[in-house]
Parts: structure tokens; C-alpha cells; sequence
């Protein structure tokens, strides 16, 4: 009976600690990734700015979207790439977060020919799986919230992506308490996706960022 015990409470450590563990070096392995304002001058020969959707509201983005899309507009401006690339949800006809995205830039006088849209970045491990295989992008630059950069730039480095980070200015997001829960458990599951690679759900012909956005427009 104490050995059953022993082992009992040996699995339940694991099953506690493992995810934590986990957890824990998915953030601790990145995030010197995580660039801020000062350093910006260290980032040469970025191939794109990364922009990952986040929820389009009919025509407009979502505010955590709108602030992603706001920073990856300024970095734009400030040189820091040539190029974004707009990568979300377009799966259905009746949702598209990728046009939404690109319209917003537009509005902002970014030059249609630097947008690119990845019309299939249904998540994250698939967007950055993507931006390697059919974007043909090498050094990238994401732009999510902080607490998804972690796990964004980890799955891109295991994909063999140069990858840094660049936090949007967060607000308080209604639902923030469960996404940051969510984003414990996404982290341990991309943490074995990347060990076993799956391809995504869409590839394709190849579209290399150093091309003109245009070619991705579907209107």
C-alpha cells in the first residue's frame, strides 16, 4: 500500500510540475528575445514584421488586434522592416481577419505592395510555420502582446526562424485572466508540437516577402 501511495504521489508531481516546468522554460528561454524601444537599433536585415491576428469585429479589429496592429504600423515606419505580414483567420468567406488587417494598415498610408497577407494562420504554430515555408522569411520580427510572445517566438525558433519580439502596448483586455491561462496550456502543447513538426493545415505555392504584397490580395 505505501509504494502504491509513493507512486500515486510521484504521478501527481509530474502531472503538477511538468507544466509548470514546461511553462516556466518556454519563458525563460525567450525572453531575451524581447526587444525593447532602446534596442531597437539592433535589428538589421529583418526580413518582415509579423503581425498575428487576434479577432476581427465585423470591419474592424478587435482592440487587443488594433493595438498589435498599431505597433506593427510604427515599427514599420520607424525602418525596422520593409515588409509586414499580416498573418490571421480566413478560413470561412463571412470571417476574414486578414483584409480587416490590411485595410487598417492602408488607412495608416502603409503602400499596399509591403503588406502581405498569410490568409491561413489559423494559429500560431501554424503562422510561424508559414513564415518560414511559404513566405520564405528568415529573420523576423513578431508583434503580439507580451504574454504571447513567449511562446511565439519559441515555436518559430524551433522552426528555424531568427526571431525577436516586440511587445504591444497592452490595455486592460476584458478575459485577460483566462487567455493568460489559456496561454499556460497552449505553451505546453506547442511545446511538443514543435518536437514533432506537424505540417500545417494549408501550404502552397511559395510567396517570398522580398516579392510585392499585392499578389496576396483576394479582392
Amino acid at each position: 500500500m505505501k509504494n502504491i501511495i509513493k507512486i500515486v504521489i510521484i504521478l501527481i508531481s509530474i502531472m503538477v510540475l511538468g507544466p509548470k516546468f514546461i511553462n516556466d522554460y518556454v519563458i525563460i528561454s525567450t525572453k531575451d528575445k524581447i526587444i525593447s524601444e532602446k534596442d531597437y537599433d539592433k535589428l538589421t536585415d529583418i526580413d518582415c514584421i509579423l503581425i498575428l491576428g487576434a479577432g476581427a469585429w465585423g470591419n474592424s479589429p478587435s482592440p487587443l488586434l488594433g493595438d498589435r496592429l498599431d505597433k506593427g504600423i510604427e515599427l514599420y515606419q520607424l525602418g525596422i522592416s520593409e515588409k509586414i505580414l499580416m498573418s490571421g483567420d480566413h478560413g470561412q468567406i463571412e470571417y476574414d481577419e486578414v483584409n480587416v488587417m490590411k485595410d487598417y494598415a492602408l488607412e495608416k498610408n502603409i503602400p499596399s505592395n509591403d503588406i502581405f497577407m498569410d490568409h491561413a494562420g489559423f494559429s500560431t504554430y501554424e503562422s510561424m510555420y508559414r513564415a518560414k515555408a511559404i513566405f520564405k522569411a528568415k529573420k523576423i520580427v513578431i508583434v503580439t502582446q507580451e504574454y504571447h510572445l513567449y511562446r511565439s517566438i519559441y515555436i518559430a525558433e524551433k522552426l528555424g526562424l531568427e526571431a525577436y519580439g516586440i511587445a504591444a502596448e497592452e490595455m486592460n483586455y476584458p478575459g485577460q485572466y483566462y487567455r493568460d491561462i489559456r496561454e499556460v496550456l497552449a505553451r505546453n502543447k506547442d511545446f511538443v508540437k514543435v518536437i514533432i513538426k506537424p505540417k500545417p493545415t494549408y501550404l502552397g505555392e511559395e510567396i517570398p516577402i522580398s516579392g510585392n504584397g499585392n499578389i496576396t490580395n483576394d479582392k
